[in-house]
């Protein structure tokens, strides 16, 4: 057992870990990287967190850097949770639900806790949280916030950002803060303080005081952009300020997020979903514009592509028997629907049927006999993701991008000329249609070095296309470390340097999280690839859609 592991085990109550087989396991997430970590800590409390943490930076004062990251389930595709130095994995012991005010709804949760978990709580009580990703039992809240998750109900409710009203923080120095909307007088206090938190809050203060124009560029980029740090919405023009927007979707590069206090919204147990198969992409994507335009509309508006739909025709051609016909439509729209008990849902049915109807599409009211297979279909970029395609196999290179939604089909058509000009045959689109999120997934035999290197060109053209469509490289997770390598693509110089200031204003030693986000270096990231792929961490549930 190295030195840093004997004195953790000596100083923390959680179970550090160093045998080869578990930093082989917490060595991979389901991204493209494997990087293994020096050691592996379970902790016990936040007190274990806060040792742990604080150790890592008495060792950099000295000119020793051992990284800290926090990792949840591991089904991160961008590479976030790995790490060479400390990994803290948070679902062993910190996943308890500590709070839920039933008349209110807000509920309080280690940042451990599987989402599975407080979803099924806030239901008993007739509430659920909006805008997780679909991966719900396989994704941490701790995990969900630090990407920002913006998963198929932000369409109507926002990213999960909307939902945070606080946290408890583990600061790179080892102090513990919490985080809300301050008025001016709380500022003050917060930037009186002799304290770690007082510098921080008196730096970034004056870092939003300086760059006023520079900050205020960033909200061109839309509310859907999941890339950077959200300091626009840290000072308001009241004067109150809140730290909290700045670790939601952080990924653990300025703070270790121990506790979350959600707000919720009351749960409708049923939904209608209504299906439109459309014979061109186009016609389909300009049914969504003019869904976005309902008021108080669909729950959710998702799509799958005749590129995912043709696989599924080829290689699970039962799932499509209660669905699609015998010509496989260009694209797929689903339109989910609370039921109320008022009439607004029936309106708002109507209304999309005849968008839908208008626009040409085939048009289906789902019914109980064929709903499971319809979402079956909805929910089939998981067998791509798990198919058996021989050597090669669906990796998540092109995972995340938000597109304006005008644009949507034409980018989706230039994109598959990039794709074929990198030798890809088989590939799928699929993503939330309204709110402009695709996903594509090609093949690639990851062993190969002649793969590689078509990967990462890929990986260049395609978020080139991305940000020439005025897209973003983050649009339902953050960047992490495979798109935190285009991030120079998106923002100015300018732009990267108030990110590079924000990263150092919390962790002037760089030891949160080193390489994801900000500082990405393409070099370092290609050095770091598996030679293969798996999505090992998922298995037991299916992959994330």
């Amino acid at each position: 057992m190295n030195k840093v592991a004997h004195y953790l085990q000596q100083h923390l109550v959680g179970e550090v870990l160093t045998s080869p087989d578990v930093l082989s396991y917490f060595s991979t997430d389901e991204s493209i990287f494997q990087i293994q970590p020096m050691l592996v800590v379970h902790p016990r409390s936040e007190n274990d967190l806060r040792k742990a943490v604080r150790f890592s930076w008495q060792l950099a004062e000295r000119g020793r850097k051992v990284p800290i990251t926090i990792k949840g389930k591991g089904t991160d595709q961008s590479g976030a949770s790995l790490g060479n130095g400390i990994v803290l994995t948070t679902p062993a012991h910190l996943n308890k639900i500590i709070e839920l005010d039933p008349k209110s709804g807000v509920v309080s949760a280690e940042s451990g806790t599987v989402v599975a978990k407080i979803q099924q709580t806030l239901h008993t009580h007739g509430r659920f949280l909006p805008s997780v990703a679909s991966s719900v039992e396989t994704m941490t809240i701790g995990g969900s916030v630090a990407n920002n998750d913006s998963g198929p109900t932000a369409y109507k409710y926002g990213p999960v950002r909307e939902y945070v009203r606080g946290l408890r923080v583990v600061l790179s120095n080892g102090e513990l803060i919490r985080t809300e909307r301050l008025s001016k007088r709380e500022l003050n206090k917060k930037l009186g303080l002799a304290s770690f938190e007082g510098e921080i809050y008196r730096s970034l203060d004056k870092l939003i005081e300086e760059n006023h124009d520079l900050i205020e560029s960033l909200s061109e980029f839309g509310d859907r952009n999941n890339a950077g740090y959200a300091i626009n919405d840290v000072k308001l023009k009241d004067g109150s300020f809140d730290l909290t927007p700045l670790f939601v979707g952080s990924q653990g590069t300025l703070g270790l997020i121990s506790e979350v206090t959600l707000e919720t919204e009351p749960h409708s147990a049923q939904t209608d979903i209504i299906v439109g198969q459309f014979s061109d992409r186009q016609s389909a994507w300009n049914a969504v514009k003019k869904i976005n335009n309902i008021k108080n509309g669909p729950i959710s508006l998702e799509f799958i592509d005749r590129s995912l739909i043709e696989f599924v025709v080829k290689n699970n051609p039962n799932l499509v028997k209660k669905t699609i016909d015998k010509t496989s439509p260009a694209t797929i729209l689903y339109a989910e629907i609370e039921k109320n008990t008022n009439r607004a849902s029936k309106k708002v049915q109507k209304k999309v049927q005849k968008i839908f109807e208008e626009a040409g599409a085939e048009t289906i009211q789902v019914d109980e006999d064929s709903r499971q297979s319809w979402l079956a279909l909805k929910d089939s970029p998981s067998i791509f993701l798990s198919g058996d395609s021989g050597k090669k196999a669906a990796i998540p290179i092109t995972d995340d991008a938000y597109i304006p939604v005008e644009r949507c089909a034409e980018f989706i058509e230039k994109s598959e000329e990039i794709l074929a000009a990198t030798g890809q045959k088989a590939y799928g689109f699929w993503g939330q249609a309204g709110n402009g999120v695709v996903h594509a997934a090609p093949l690639f035999d990851i062993s190969q070095i002649g793969e590689k290197q078509k990967m990462f060109k890929l990986l260049d053209s395609y978020y080139s296309l991305v940000v020439d469509f005025n897209g973003s490289v983050a649009g339902e997770f953050a960047e992490g470390r495979l798109r935190g390598s285009q991030a120079e693509k998106l923002f100015s110089p300018e732009q990267i340097n108030l990110m590079n200031s924000i990263k150092s204003i919390f962790d002037p030693f760089g030891i949160l999280n080193p390489g994801v986000k900000v500082g990405v270096e393409m070099e370092i990231i290609k050095s770091q690839l598996r030679n293969s792929y798996s999505l090992d961490h998922q298995y037991s549930h299916l992959p994330r859609n």
